[in-house]
């Protein structure tokens, strides 16, 4: 009849049990060492920085004023693609950020910037999107341009998009990508957040990059 092994028994057991809990403590240490590298938190939202794309786009805001990445430096930017045809995605995004900045105290807020890039500039003039995003929240700014710097745009974030007509002449949809890209205040693009992640993890996200 056999008997289990007990570390009590038989010292080299023991001894080997000892060894691998150091190297378990010492890897739990490095490991979390290296989540606060830098000071750099983990985050909820995939975390993208140091992404080869992203950097830049030249469009015009929904009140007719050129709009460059650069002009929201000291900001979070929240950058989104949709149309203001969208039936959820869109309005329910939209409505997630809204929520995500009453979630925030009033100082963090205000250095919170939402970007509403349309996909469908043929119909999202700066005046639809003008009352589209406001409803949502007055300080949401929609973006449009060119069917051409749209795309331009698009690539660069790397956003599909495609027009899918409807059953009737001139009636179409929209399909596009439904995640969101969210930027430090020193302009870099750091965040990557899917769609339905949720307003009170998008809103500790955004704590984390504006405490930097």
């Amino acid at each position: 009849m056999h008997r289990a092994l007990s570390s009590t028994a038989n010292p080299a057991v023991s001894q080997l049990r000892n060894l691998l809990l150091v190297a378990l403590l010492c890897s739990a240490v490095w490991l979390a060492g290296c989540s606060q590298e830098n000071g750099s938190p983990a985050f909820n939202s995939t975390d993208i920085t140091g992404a080869d794309f992203g950097n830049r786009f030249n469009l015009v805001d929904h009140q007719g004023q050129a709009r460059q990445l650069g002009d929201f430096q000291g900001d979070v930017v929240v950058l989104f693609f949709g149309f203001t045809h969208c039936p959820d995605v869109c309005p329910t995004t939209l409505a997630e950020f809204n929520a995500v900045l009453s979630q925030l105290d009033e100082a963090a807020a205000q250095r919170v910037q939402v970007l509403f890039v349309t996909v469908d500039p043929e119909r999202d003039t700066p005046e639809v999107l003008r009352d589209y995003v406001t409803a949502f929240n007055p300080e949401f700014l929609g973006l449009t341009g060119t069917p051409e710097q749209i795309a331009d745009v698009a690539r660069e974030f790397r956003i599909i998009y495609k027009k899918v007509e409807g059953s009737r002449p001139g009636q179409y949809s929209v399909d596009h990508s439904a995640g969101t890209y969210i930027f430090d205040p020193q302009g870099r693009i750091r965040l990557y957040a899917r769609y339905g992640q949720g307003h009170e993890s998008l809103a500790q996200d955004i704590e984390r990059l504006l405490d930097g």
